[in-house]
């Protein structure tokens, strides 16, 4: 099928799953090997319940500034699509623009270092252990993403339209320029992490991205069918 051309954030986590729910869009290697896997339809869900979570525990939406103080991290990527889903600006250095730490204006901060989040902001605590059932680092937070994300519906529909087509139409110009081929598969190395450049520009051409902490050797890209690096 041809994939369609989405206009705004949570009509291409649609898409993703239209084109084939079961394809890997999200797979991440942790430094010490551990991998996790996100189908499209696994990553709607996600998606989906971290976005009802910003709405019910921080009254998110349009006008809300959300910074993600993470690393590279599949987390990172449900919470930049959730935020954008629920139409809150994004900020933070995942978006690649050469930001240092959490944004002090924020609404809502996410990290996985509460001690280190601004005065101010709503704190959500992320905890980047896969099988992790609640936060268990220092500092304080309002809301615990690993022990109530799960409770949250596994739907999401957005209260209005979302004006995020010149974002997509970047994302779609950066895969153009690079000349990844159809359904790219996008190992993204260490230090080249960009949530719009590296992110969203191989899933809008129907693609997948890899991510690694450590440098990836010959046999992360023969097992994960590479066909393009950062």
């Amino acid at each position: 099928m041809t994939f369609a051309a989405p206009g705004d954030v949570p009509a291409l986590v649609r898409a993703l799953v239209a084109s084939d729910p079961g394809r890997p869009r999200v797979t991440w290697y942790g430094a010490d090997g551990e991998r996790v896997e996100l189908s499209g339809h696994v990553l709607e869900n996600w998606v989906a319940k971290t976005a009802n979570l910003l709405v019910e525990e921080c009254d998110a939406g349009p006008g809300t500034t959300v910074t993600l103080d993470l690393p590279p991290h599949w987390r990172t990527v449900v919470w930049a699509l959730a935020t954008w889903s629920v139409g809150a600006d994004l900020s933070g250095p995942v978006l690649g623009l050469g930001s240092v730490g959490p944004d002090s204006s924020a609404d809502v901060v996410v990290t996985a270092d509460p001690v280190s989040a601004p005065d101010g902001g709503q704190v959500v605590a992320v905890t980047l252990a896969a099988l992790a059932r609640r936060f268990e680092g220092e500092g304080t937070f309002d809301v615990d993403d690993a022990a109530e994300v799960s409770t949250f519906a596994d739907s999401f529909d957005p209260a209005g339209p979302l004006d995020q087509g010149e974002m997509l139409d970047a994302a779609r110009e950066t895969a153009r320029s690079a000349g990844w081929p159809a359904a790219v598969r996008l190992l993204v190395r260490p230090g080249t992490f960009e949530l719009v450049g590296t992110v969203l520009a191989p899933l809008v051409v129907d693609g997948s991205v890899v991510l690694t902490l450590g440098e990836p050797g010959e046999r992360v890209r023969a097992d994960e069918r590479v066909t393009a690096t950062t």
